[in-house]
């Protein structure tokens, strides 16, 4: 059964950092493009970051809301993506998820979603 578990959550000061993980255990993940999405309150869930397989660098993308801010990474070894985000402000307040991209994971017809993380931005 996949599972996607989503953490490294809270709440943080405007200027501060977290580092996101996401734990994967989709028998794909390490030939995949992983993404990292958000969605805010009243918003549509929305790409803010990707990564190719190793195979194939990795490579990385953005988008510019978060670039150079935010920092994707992954270990395959550990099934594993990572988000590091930096100098953090209130607009990015939202629950974070990873999946796959550009389509999410499907399981019998349906996308599949981890429960994501509460990334919280206030002073």
């Amino acid at each position: 059964q996949v599972q996607i578990v989503e953490s490294g959550g809270g709440v943080v000061q405007p200027g501060g950092s977290l580092m996101l993980s996401c734990l994967n255990s989709w028998s794909a993940f390490r030939i995949s493009h992983i993404g990292w999405y958000r969605q805010a309150p009243g918003n549509q869930r929305e790409l803010i970051a990707s990564i190719s397989p190793p195979g194939n660098g990795p490579t990385t993308d953005y988008a510019d809301s978060v670039k150079g801010r935010f920092i994707i990474s992954r270990d395959n070894a550990k099934n594993t993506v990572y988000l590091q985000m930096s100098s953090l402000s209130p607009e990015d307040t939202a629950v974070y998820y990873c999946n796959r991209d550009p389509r999410p994971i499907s399981i019998s017809g349906k996308d599949y979603w981890g429960q994501g993380t509460q990334v919280t931005v206030s002073s």
